[in-house]
């Protein structure tokens, strides 16, 4: 056992090193353009990845992947609405989402005309992905499974 830890730590204490060096230099020469260099906005990540220029790393718990990637809606584009409203049931209230809630507030209004129990997310996606942080996507996708 000892023996296989001292080639663990003689294996792995260069790798360690390296990333600590690395790290050191990259606090010590850190700057203004060190920050701006390490932010991209939605527009520049679109257009890199459109160039292959870039990739966009998706980092969160798979908790989370579950709970932003909202597995418990129902997808349909507004125009579908008029002639799908009907698969959607009246059984359960049907709240309606989208990015800039006008087209959400759109089809609330054609659900209620027909009859459907229904409202809007009023903070919106936005709203939705800044409550799911931290711990509550696990809690969250723990209650629906």
């Amino acid at each position: 056992m000892k023996r296989a830890l001292r080639l663990f730590h003689f294996l792995i204490s260069p790798v360690a090193k390296f990333f600590q060096n690395n790290l050191d230099n990259f606090i010590a020469n850190f700057g203004f353009e060190s920050i701006e260099s390490m932010k991209a906005n939605s527009k520049e990540v679109t257009d890199l990845s459109e160039d292959k220029t870039a990739t966009l790393l998706n980092i969160k718990f798979k908790e989370e992947q579950k709970a932003w990637a909202m597995p418990y809606k129902i997808a349909m584009p507004l125009f579908k609405i008029p002639s799908d409203y009907f698969s959607l049931g009246k059984s359960k209230k049907i709240v309606t989402t989208c990015p800039d809630k006008d087209r959400a507030v759109t089809a609330m209004m054609y659900l209620k005309s027909k009859g459907n129990t229904t409202g809007t997310l009023f903070d919106g996606l936005h709203g939705l992905a800044e409550y799911l942080k931290v711990d509550k996507p696990k809690l969250f996708i723990d209650k629906l499974e």
